[in-house]
């Protein structure tokens, strides 16, 4: 049977405006030919016009293989989905910047520190402008300076993958990313590509947020936040989504209701059901806590074992109940808006 490759990846989709803008195509591309330019507004990579498959006919199907949008893939459309337990938990020492509680910039830092991880693959920021880009962690310090979620943006982050595993070998690898990432992620640990394997073989931990949509970077922070509302990019100390996008400056507080978002969400946004990262090993975000704390969703063994380790650590501190009411809530308004 022939293998899919990306001409299906285009049709099924790129062009049906599906795309989820991940980054994993990118990252598992042997010939570098898929791209992904967040400067011209698009929602979806390019091939610059070489595919081994198509062109030399030499088997591939790489591309295919890990996107979390295509027809083979069936998500699960579950409100929360498997987990042993689920836990508010916070960083037991100060982090700068971080979200909610720190939890999951605790469970990275004692990874790294214990050596179960080498790398990190997540997003970081510029701090004057707040643009986005994918990024790879290698040390504690650095784990500190970059927390904080910034899920809010869209921006491929498995791009970074290619570099970790390609080109530093490491193989030891978190990944931290929204639900889409954490399909792929997923994808990338079940192929039985043999392109695929040595990434998925690399890939220890996926740590998955809580998301109702990311937003594009230009049409919110450019078009919406600062030429509509004068809030320059500089000022925003702090962004969360909870059912609204709530924007926390030096001066105040701002709740935007996402209806009046609706230009600034990603096309490939509007298909997804998943809130809760239900392929991740754990995931987190801040809904259904307490403010300090992080609503943690243990899944399995792997997510269980790194918890554990930064409690046994003292890094992370496990506390109270979570409002699981809260979290369903709007788990299932993102089912039924999709």
């Amino acid at each position: 049977m022939k293998r899919k490759n990306y001409e299906d990846l285009k049709a099924e989709v790129w062009d049906t405006g599906r795309c989820s803008g991940c980054g994993a195509c990118i990252a598992v591309c042997p010939a570098d030919a898929i791209v992904f330019s967040t400067d011209d507004g698009s929602d979806n990579p390019v091939n610059t016009g070489y595919c081994k498959e198509v062109v030399d006919c030499v088997p591939c199907g790489a591309c295919y293989a890990v996107c979390p949008r295509t027809d083979d893939v069936k998500i699960p459309k579950d409100l929360t989905g498997e987990y042993r337990k689920i836990v508010p938990a916070k960083s037991s020492f100060e982090i700068p910047g971080k979200q909610s509680g720190g939890a999951v910039s605790a469970i990275l830092l004692d990874g790294l520190e214990r050596g179960t991880i080498d790398a990190v693959i997540t997003i970081s920021e510029d701090g004057w402008t707040r643009k986005p880009y994918s990024v790879m962690i290698t040390s504690k310090e650095a784990i500190l300076m970059k927390a904080g979620s910034r899920y809010n943006w869209h921006v491929p982050v498995l791009t970074a993958l290619n570099e970790a595993v390609v080109g530093r070998k490491y193989s030891k690898i978190a990944i931290v990313g929204t639900p889409c990432v954490v399909q792929a992620a997923r994808l990338m640990k079940e192929s039985t590509n043999d392109l695929v394997k040595p990434f998925g073989n690399a890939i220890r931990l996926i740590v998955g947020l809580f998301c109702t949509e990311t937003f594009d970077y230009e049409r919110l922070m450019q078009d919406k936040l600062k030429s509509e509302m004068d809030i320059e990019p500089w000022e925003i100390r702090r962004m969360d989504v909870k059912g609204k996008l709530e924007i926390t400056t030096d001066r105040k507080i701002i709740d935007l209701p996402l209806a009046e978002l609706e230009e600034s969400i990603k096309e490939g946004c509007k298909v997804c059901t998943d809130f809760t990262a239900l392929m991740s090993d754990v995931s987190a975000g801040s809904v259904g806590s307490e403010p300090g704390y992080t609503t943690l969703v243990i899944r399995n063994d792997t997510g269980e074992g790194f918890v554990s380790n930064a409690v046994e650590s003292g890094k992370l501190e496990l506390s109270g109940e979570v409002n699981l009411k809260l979290v369903e809530k709007l788990s299932r308004a993102k089912l039924s808006r999709a």
